[in-house]
C-alpha cells in the first residue's frame, strides 16, 4: 500500500521484532508498532490496533514465532501451547487467526525436541503465511478487476483494504487495480458504525490512493440505492462456510439485502485463509459481541442513554442466496461453489 508516497505493509518483521501500523491512531496519526512477545500482540489483537481478518491471521502468525523465540528450553512445548490457546481466545469470529496459528504452531512443534531449529522454523513459517498473504490478495485484485467496468459507482462497507489485511487489501485490492489501471471510478464508504472503520480507515486509504470517495452514514445506504447510484457492492470478509455463507462487520447483511432488492451485484472479496471448510453454513459462525462503551461513548462524550442496556454484535451472517459471487485469489466463484472450487 501506499502511504505518504511509501510503500508499506500493515504488518512486517524487522530486526528481531514484529512491525504493525496502529489503526487504531489512523486518521490522526500514522504511527507505527513493535512488539518482542506474544503478549503485547495478543493485548493488540483486542484492542484492534491490528484489524481486519488476515491481518490479524498474520500478526497472530508472527505472535506465535515471538511466542518460540522466548520460550525457555525447558518446557518448550507447553508454553508454545498456551500461547496458541491465548492467541485463539483473542477475537473469535475471523477463521484467519485460527489459521496462522496453526500454520506456525504445527510447523514449529514438528521439531522438537531440536528447539533451535523449531525456533528458525517458527518465524519463516509466519513470514510464509504473511507473505502468502499479500500474494492471495493481489491476486484478488486481478480476479475481480473485470467486475469494475469504467465509471463504476461502488458501494463498500467497513474496511477491506489494505490495512485490514497484510498488503492490497480484498474488496479493496479490485477498487485499488481498477483505479490504476485508470478507470474512472468512485466510491462510496459506509461509515461502518460503532468503531468507523469506514470512515476512518477505508476513506484514508482511498485518499492515500488518489480514488474519488465520499463517506456516507450507515443509514444513508438505502438513499443512495433509490437513488440508483449504486452499481455494485463489494465488501471483504472475516469468514466464508462450505455453503457460501459469509461473515463480516455488522452491516454487511442489510448492504446485501438492499442490493438484492435493488437488483444490484453484491459481492464478497476473501483470501483462501478466510475459508473455513469445517463450518457448513452462518449459523455456526460464533459472533463476537463487544463491550457497550462503544456505543454508549464516542471521543469521551456519552452518546447513549446511561440505563440503558446495550447490545454491540460485532458482525452479522450474510446467506450465499444474497451473494452475486466471491472474488479468490483463484477466480470469482459463485456462493455456494466457491469453497469447494479453491479447494480444486
Amino acid at each position: 500500500m501506499i502511504i505518504n508516497g511509501k510503500e508499506y505493509r500493515s504488518v512486517w518483521w524487522e530486526n528481531g521484532r514484529l512491525h504493525m501500523i496502529d489503526q487504531n491512531r489512523i486518521p490522526q496519526d500514522f504511527s507505527l508498532m513493535e512488539f518482542t512477545d506474544h503478549l503485547q500482540v495478543a493485548d493488540a489483537i483486542r484492542n484492534m490496533n491490528v484489524r481486519g481478518a488476515p491481518a490479524i491471521g498474520a500478526a497472530a502468525a508472527f505472535a506465535m514465532a515471538l511466542a518460540a523465540q522466548n520460550a525457555t528450553d525447558h518446557g518448550f512445548r507447553a508454553q508454545v501451547r498456551k500461547a496458541r490457546e491465548l492467541l485463539l481466545s483473542t477475537r473469535p469470529t475471523a477463521v484467519d487467526l485460527q489459521v496462522g496459528v496453526d500454520h506456525v504452531y504445527e510447523q514449529t512443534i514438528k521439531f522438537i525436541p531440536d528447539l533451535a531449529h523449531a525456533r528458525q522454523v517458527a518465524l519463516l513459517a509466519a513470514q510464509e503465511f504473511a507473505n502468502q498473504s499479500a500474494e492471495d490478495c493481489r491476486l484478488i485484485g486481478e480476479q475481480g478487476l473485470h467486475l469494475i467496468p469504467d465509471g463504476s459507482r461502488i458501494l463498500t462497507h467497513c474496511n477491506a483494504g489494505a490495512l485490514a489485511t497484510v498488503d492490497w487489501g480484498t474488496a479493496l485490492a479490485v477498487l485499488r487495480l481498477a483505479h490504476r489501471k485508470g478507470r474512472n471510478i468512485f466510491v462510496y464508504v459506509s461509515e461502518t458504525r460503532p468503531r468507523h472503520q469506514g470512515s476512518k480507515i477505508t476513506a484514508w486509504e482511498l485518499q492515500q490512493e488518489g480514488i474519488p470517495h465520499a463517506v456516507i452514514p450507515d443509514s444513508a445506504s438505502a438513499f443512495y440505492f433509490w437513488k440508483k447510484e449504486i452499481d455494485l457492492v463489494i465488501t471483504g470478509a472475516d469468514r466464508v462456510c462450505l455453503n457460501g455463507d459469509i461473515a463480516n462487520k455488522i452491516g454487511t447483511y442489510d448492504k446485501a439485502v438492499l442490493a438484492h432488492h435493488h437488483g444490484v451485484p453484491f459481492y464478497i472479496a476473501a483470501p483462501l485463509s478466510t475459508f473455513d471448510f469445517s463450518c457448513a453454513q452462518g449459523s455456526g459462525i460464533p459472533i463476537e459481541f463487544r463491550d457497550s462503551s462503544e456505543i454508549t461513548y464516542y471521543g469521551g462524550q456519552i452518546t447513549a442513554n446511561p440505563g440503558s442496556d446495550v447490545l454491540n454484535p460485532g458482525f452479522d451472517i450474510t446467506p450465499a442466496d444474497l451473494i452475486s459471487g466471491i472474488v479468490t485469489p483463484k477466480g470469482v466463484f459463485k456462493a455456494a461453489e466457491a469453497a469447494q472450487k479453491v479447494q480444486e
